[in-house]
């Protein structure tokens, strides 16, 4: 006889009978008792700045000139955009969401023990046939592997349909540590130093930490010069920049001739008067720059709706990714829509979307699928969004999941709807983790490494598990040491835009080994990045 639960509601916080109270942020975030709200500052030139236009203004060509002199950046830097899902609280997502296998790629199937142990029954394992469709229960849709029931999958699916032979990905079996803030799993901060960066700052994050998320940047690669702003609602987006009230008072054209005249005005009188500064020439620079961006950032961002996800018709609305109810009545889609909104447009190099409540071994599968699939529509989003953007040409993005350890099964299912007759999660386990990661290239699938599908499949899967459902801890660096699995993802990264080859001078000191260790890990050929 299975022993019948009821499962948790989506936005319940888990009250664990394994787990001790709650006492640190950590704590509070993987059993959702912590919703992430909170308010971002940043900083302003002068106090005069915020709100946003259109990305592909203009200044008179006088002033346009000065723009790059100025350090005035243009959206991205030339960059695939980046964004990383921190599942906080030990997710599972080896084997029932995505695929994982033995040395032979994803579809290397793994002992039937295993799969019970990864929450799959023995009438749904990968290759098993489902009596209600007639075929197995593989997916490859999205060119990454994922279980055909997978709720993550069903996610983007709903998010993301039609964007699937734009859309390929890898996953990488790597055992992390569970519920502790010892996992320094955060790329973002290698991400900047391989030069992604934005228009109007480098890195944000939807948690108040160093790294931005919930898990821990390495050490290592830590600069406080660039450290996340807290982004997580649309406000906080808005609240970027100040226009101040001169628009309002004039239209925005007119606001911005304004400050331009205001400019060369200032600029005549400088050239007619000695400061008696020894630093003349710098002051100069200083004041003509600062007229300069306030007339930049008033023509770029002086209408709302520019940075504003709220007032996205991509966005929110009749066509939009979320529905108006389900963007007002859910704070992680609004948190998700703030992040991608900043990052794929260019006005933020990187960023990172903390989900809270994913240590959900409850003694049932159903609060777990909920959750994942909750989870894979804030990744379809992205996905969608990205394919919208650039007046509908798309740009690439690179979009990285993790979490802090994972979950196991002892093999009792759920029979309930939700819980879809899948194993219960019934306690963490470190040994059954893994990260993945999906790329979107307008146009054309990004292409894995291998001159034949064999090949091909041990880029897929960078690493690889045991027959009984653990990860291989010797397969590759990253397999047992976080910090090696956020060089892996940094490496792919670069590897995307074709400069792998510099890996090593940006990063002296690496644990990836050496260059044929590095071709090993590294799943894509180059892609192309779009006009950002």
């Amino acid at each position: 006889m299975v022993r019948k639960t009821s499962h948790r509601r989506l936005n319940e916080a888990l009250r664990l009978n394994d787990h001790g109270r709650p006492i640190s942020r950590r704590d509070f975030l993987g059993q959702g008792l912590l919703t992430g709200l909170g308010l971002v500052t940043a900083p302003t030139l002068f106090g005069l700045f915020a709100n946003p236009r259109s990305a592909a203004a203009a200044l008179s060509p006088d002033l346009e000139t000065l723009k790059s002199s100025c350090g005035i950046k243009s959206l991205g830097a030339g960059k695939i955009p980046f964004i990383c899902f921190d599942l906080a609280g030990g997710a599972n997502i080896a084997g029932s969401n995505v695929l994982v296998g033995k040395q032979g790629g994803q579809l290397d199937s793994l002992s039937t023990a295993g799969y019970s142990k990864l929450g799959l029954p023995g009438d749904m394992t990968p290759d098993s046939i489902n009596p209600l469709t007639g075929t197995s229960f593989i997916n490859m849709d999205y060119g990454l592997g994922f279980h055909a029931s997978s709720a993550m999958l069903r996610g983007i699916q709903e998010k993301a349909p039609g964007r699937s032979a734009e859309i390929n990905g890898a996953v990488i079996p790597a055992r992390s540590d569970n519920d502790t803030a010892n996992n320094p799993h955060n790329p973002v901060y290698g991400i900047a130093r391989a030069g992604a960066d934005g228009s109007l700052l480098t890195l944000i994050g939807s948690s108040s930490s160093d790294s931005g998320g919930n898990s821990m940047a390495p050490a290592r690669l830590f600069d406080p010069s660039i450290r996340p702003t807290k982004v997580d609602r649309p406000s906080d987006v808005t609240g970027m920049v100040d226009t101040g009230q001169l628009i309002g008072v004039l239209s925005q054209e007119d606001a911005v001739a304004v400050m331009e005249s205001i400019e060369r005005i200032s600029r005549m009188k400088l050239d007619q008067v000695d400061t008696r500064v020894t630093a003349d020439a710098v002051i100069k620079d200083l004041v003509q720059c600062g007229y300069v961006k306030a007339a930049d950032i008033a023509d770029r961002f002086g209408d709302p709706t520019t940075l504003d996800p709220a007032l996205d018709p991509d966005i929110v609305g009749p066509g939009g990714i979320f529905g108006l109810n389900e963007f007002n009545d859910d704070r992680e889609f609004r948190k998700t829509a703030s992040v991608m909104k900043m990052v794929i447009n260019g006005f933020a190099g990187a960023g990172t979307i903390t989900l809270g409540g994913y240590d959900y071994h409850t003694g049932d599968r159903a609060t777990g699928e909920l959750r994942d699939l909750r989870a894979g529509r804030c990744i379809g989003a992205c996905l969608e969004y990205a394919a919208r953007a650039n007046n509908g040409s798309g740009v690439p993005l690179m979009i990285y999941v993790f979490s802090d350890g994972s979950v196991a099964s002892n093999g009792t299912t759920d029979d309930t709807p939700d819980g879809g007759g899948k194993g219960v999660w019934t306690g963490d386990n470190s040994s059954t983790a893994a990260s993945f990661f999906l790329i979107y290239n307008p146009g054309a699938r990004p292409q894995l490494i291998g001159a034949d599908m064999f090949e091909q499949a041990l880029h897929q899967q960078l690493g690889h598990f045991r027959s009984d459902g653990s990860v291989e801890t010797n397969a590759t660096p990253a397999a047992n040491q976080v910090n090696l699995l956020v060089e892996t993802v940094i490496l792919n990264y670069m590897a995307l835009h074709g400069e792998q080859g510099n890996f090593s001078s940006l990063f002296p000191n690496h644990g990836l080994g050496n260059a044929a260790l590095m071709d090993r890990l590294t799943a894509f050929n180059p892609i192309v990045a779009g006009t950002i």
